[in-house]
């Protein structure tokens, strides 16, 4: 009776997830739909990918958006196993159909200003997607293909590095389809889309975040961190006072962006770990985002 309570149906978390998924997936498709396509602009990714090329086919870009993200959908489910195309599937399936839909009914929200358009797609663009991370479900997008070819191709380059040279590819291919112009404006939508993405997921406040992880795979938990996010790691011994038995606490530092990929690590290796993330303020010492003590001497 115990075990089929545990299995019980979280109406209200499904309710949410179905909330989230649901207005992300719009906002994020009339942004794309209403403001990036109509004023002549690109951005990294998939999306930017299928505006490519449509300039260089003349299909559709919603069209080749659709087959890319079945594409990546098989390739995660054959390359990476089926946990991570689970992760993907719905927003893989959804997104595409709601982005045909806004492009069949065009609606020029900034009209004639590709400043204004870079700026408010940006905002838009990374609300909605922020939603939809927030809520644990991923577009299966660069993101996924970069884990791939971390798996199968590049194992020595972190994801953070592959995931950047793959949206730095689609924006320099920018320059040369479109135009340069094209290709700054990509830049600058790309920092605005990313900034909006943080703030909404993490806050306005908090550029770093503290991770506890108390797991029996703390070997490979701390690995990961060390090598492919390239932070630094503490690691205590504790005492839990339910079990009373001794654990072992992987504590790091590290931005919010960096803690996703902790987190989807994490989730894939050991679904009874406990983690904690705290929001930190400041950090003194050497690393990424890190206040260096070493500037003060001088003062």
């Amino acid at each position: 009776m115990e075990k089929q309570s545990n299995k019980k149906i979280n109406f209200k978390s499904l309710a949410m997830d179905a909330l989230a998924v649901g207005s992300g997936t719009a906002i994020a498709a009339f942004s794309t739909a209403s403001i990036l396509k109509p004023n002549g602009l690109v951005m990294g990714g998939v999306t930017g990918t299928s505006i490519l090329v449509e300039k260089m086919t003349g299909i559709n870009y919603t069209y080749i958006y659709f087959a890319l993200s079945i594409c990546v959908l098989i390739s995660t489910f054959f390359l990476l196993g089926k946990r991570e195309a689970l992760k993907i599937i719905v927003i893989s399936l959804l997104f595409p159909p709601v982005l045909i839909f806004f492009s069949q009914r065009p609606f020029n929200f900034v009209e004639g200003d590709m400043m204004l358009a870079a700026i408010y797609f940006g905002i838009i663009n990374g609300v909605g997607c922020g939603i939809i991370l927030k809520r644990g479900f991923s577009f299966g997008g660069t993101d996924t293909i970069a884990k791939i070819l971390h798996a199968k191709v590049f194992p020595f380059i972190s994801l953070s590095q592959i995931l950047l040279t793959i949206d730095t590819v689609v924006i320099t291919a920018s320059a040369f389809v479109f135009d340069r112009n094209v290709a700054l404006y990509a830049i600058l939508t790309q920092v605005i889309f990313m900034k909006t993405l943080d703030t909404v997921m993490f806050g306005a406040g908090n550029k770093l975040v503290k991770i506890e992880v108390i797991s029996a795979h703390y070997d490979e938990i701390s690995r990961y961190i060390l090598k492919e996010i390239k932070r630094g790691v503490s690691m205590y011994d504790v005492v839990g006072a339910y079990t009373n038995e001794s654990k072992t606490k992987v504590v790091t530092v590290c931005s919010p962006r960096d803690m996703i990929l902790i987190k989807r690590f994490i989730a894939q290796l050991d679904s009874d770990v406990f983690v904690s993330v705290v929001p930190v303020s400041a950090v003194w010492g050497r690393g990424k985002g890190f206040e260096d003590l070493a500037d003060e001497k001088g003062m």
